[in-house]
């Protein structure tokens, strides 16, 4: 949150040497709720053609689901999320107050049952990388297993999707080889065999 699309550029260029097209896109995410960011990306990929995989991380995970919710193109494929809050934020809920100027931030906050009305089902092929390593100054807030900023529960997609941790911390998990490696493999046989 409160990021842009540079955050990616190493990813992408990762991406882009294993045989990927890939397009950044950015958001404003600091004062937009999540549904307007879904209408935005929409808007973004709008004409794309071929098959169109997504890679995303931390809030990105909630705006593609609301995305595939509401705007699933025709043309969609496979999906990685890299540290999402699926199940909603702990810390968000902790600085509820900052849900007044940030929209997300309030709805990060919501109850886990409303969040996932919000979001919508996640019925599409979906692998859910969290991050062990807490680092960071807000690491202390978490109390249990996190990545500094989201909990590894919190990462999880329900029954849906496969998952696996990795000793990251969230603002820079999308720049490890063995993460991108994975999401490769993940984006080319729906499988994270051979991790």
């Amino acid at each position: 949150m409160g990021r842009t699309r540079v955050s990616m550029r190493h990813a992408a260029r990762r991406l882009e040497a294993l045989g990927w097209r890939t397009r950044r896109i950015g958001y404003p995410s600091l004062t937009r709720p999540i549904e307007r960011l879904a209408e935005h990306v929409a808007e973004q990929i709008e004409g794309e053609t071929g098959r169109l995989h997504f890679v995303t991380h931390s809030l990105g995970g909630l705006v593609l689901r609301r995305l595939l919710h509401a705007h699933r193109p025709a043309n969609f494929g496979r999906a990685v999320m890299l540290a999402p809050p699926n199940r909603g934020s702990r810390l968000a809920r902790r600085f509820s107050r900052l849900g007044r100027v940030v929209p997300a931030v309030r709805q990060l906050a919501l109850p886990e049952a409303d969040l996932n009305r919000l979001l919508g089902p996640i019925d599409f092929e979906l692998l859910v990388i969290a991050g062990s390593r807490a680092v960071g100054p807000l690491r202390w807030l978490t109390q249990t297993a996190s990545d500094g900023i989201v909990t590894v529960d919190e990462t999880f997609a329900g029954e849906r999707g496969d998952s696996l941790v990795v000793p990251r911390g969230h603002t820079f998990i999308m720049d490890s080889p063995d993460v991108l490696d994975t999401v490769d493999r993940f984006l080319r046989t729906g499988s994270v065999a051979g991790h």
